[in-house]
């Protein structure tokens, strides 16, 4: 639990002895006391589940925060590598494009010595 959550609590519990306490030590007749314990006690309850809600929203939206900034973060990765991949690509192909001139010009370097040879013998 969160430091915001453990706060209410605290003050939720003190709230609730604090109304049983001040009940308890008032001149009242034990009917009226016991009554107004059983109030307060639906109050606080009504009250905890309020905060409870609440507090689960505030997680609940915690959450959904945190994931989508997680979406986020891996679409991004994502592009991120889909440009390096392109990058990669273009450069080997540039390369490809290189090696297969060098390699034509070399045959073309060979063909050429060859007729020569077949000239000569």
């Amino acid at each position: 639990m969160g430091k915001d959550s453990n706060i209410v609590l605290g003050i939720l519990a003190g709230t609730a002895i604090g109304a049983t306490l001040g009940i308890l030590f008032a001149p009242d007749k034990g009917v009226n006391t016991r009554q107004r314990i059983a109030d307060e006690a639906q109050l606080q309850k009504d009250r905890l589940a309020t905060t409870a809600v609440d507090l689960k929203d505030k997680v609940a939206a915690g959450a959904n925060d945190l994931r989508d900034r997680v979406a986020t973060t891996v679409e991004s990765q994502k592009q991120t590598l889909d440009e390096k991949v392109e990058s990669i690509v273009s450069d080997a192909s540039h390369k490809a494009d290189d090696v297969i001139t060098t390699l034509e010009n070399k045959l073309a370097e060979l063909k050429a010595k060859n007729k020569k040879l077949h000239k000569t013998s």
